[in-house]
């Protein structure tokens, strides 16, 4: 697996897929809390963890994911 860091709180977050994986059918313990890239209404795109992505509220702005970064 790679890893990724999350666009709003930095965390390392283990990407599947790649020829790393093929072999290895993952661990999910060992996954870590995942996530995945999302695209805004206005076209930006921020890969966030799962963790962030649920703090965020229906409809986010840049906005939004900035003031997560913040806290």
């Amino acid at each position: 697996m790679s890893t990724r860091r999350c666009d709003a709180c930095g965390a390392r977050v283990e990407v599947p897929g790649g020829v790393g994986d093929f072999w290895d059918f993952g661990d999910l313990e060992k996954a870590g809390p995942g996530g995945l890239t999302l695209e805004l209404e206005d076209g930006s795109e921020f890969f966030l963890c799962f963790d962030c992505i649920e703090r965020l509220p229906e409809n986010p702005s840049p906005a939004d994911v900035a003031a997560i970064s913040d806290e």
